[in-house]
C-alpha cells in the first residue's frame, strides 16, 4: 500500500480526529462540535470545511498557491479571537501528529509512517503560510484600529449604545421621592 492510498483510506478518521482536536481549543468545543448549521455556527463550519480541504490538497500534492484559500478560512477567524500566534498556527501542525496516531494505530498503514517525509514538509509549509496570514490579519487588525482611534470613530464603536447609556444614566439617578 502507497502513503497516498492510505490517507485516501484514513481520510475519515484522520479529519474527524483532527477536527474534534481543532475545535477543542475554543472555549466552548461541545458547540462547534455539534452544530452543522452555517448561519448558527459560523466558526466551527468554516473550520471544518477549510479543514477539510485543506486535507484533500496537502494529499493531493497541490502548491502552497492553491491551499492558500483553505489557510485564510481557518486561520482569519483564529486571528480575530484571542489566540497567540502558536495557537492559532498550532492546528496545521497538528495535522503531522494526528495522521503518525491512525497510521501507526493499524499494522497495515505502520510501515507507511517512514514514508511521511515529504507529507510533513508540505504540512510545515502550510504552517508557515498560515502564520503569515495570521500576521497580515493581525497587522490589518491594528491597522484598522489606530485609523479608529485618529479619526475618532472609535467613541462610537467602543461606548455603549444610546439606549445603554440612557437605561446606565437613570439607574445612577437616584430617586427624588
Amino acid at each position: 500500500m502507497q502513503l497516498a492510498e492510505a490517507l485516501k483510506i484514513k481520510k475519515d478518521k484522520i479529519l474527524s480526529t483532527w477536527i474534534d482536536r481543532v475545535l477543542d481549543s475554543y472555549a466552548s468545543p461541545g458547540f462547534f462540535k455539534s452544530s452543522q448549521d452555517a448561519f448558527a455556527n459560523p466558526v466551527g463550519v468554516n473550520i471544518r470545511e477549510g479543514l477539510t480541504r485543506l486535507f484533500e490538497l496537502l494529499t493531493a500534492g497541490a502548491s502552497q498557491d492553491e491551499y492558500a484559500s483553505s489557510l485564510d478560512q481557518v486561520i482569519r477567524i483564529r486571528a480575530v479571537q484571542e489566540f497567540t500566534p502558536a495557537q492559532a498556527v498550532a492546528p496545521i501542525l497538528e495535522l503531522k501528529w494526528v495522521v503518525r496516531q491512525i497510521l501507526a494505530g493499524d499494522k497495515d498503514t505502520r510501515p507507511l509512517l517512514a514514508d511521511l517525509d515529504s507529507f510533513d514538509c508540505d504540512v510545515d509549509r502550510a504552517a508557515l503560510a498560515a502564520f503569515d496570514i495570521y500576521t497580515d490579519c493581525r497587522e490589518r487588525l491594528y491597522q484598522q484600529r489606530i485609523r479608529e482611534l485618529k479619526s475618532g470613530s472609535y467613541v462610537l464603536t467602543d461606548t455603549p449604545c444610546a439606549s445603554a447609556l440612557l437605561k446606565r444614566k437613570v439607574q445612577e439617578v437616584p430617586d427624588a421621592t
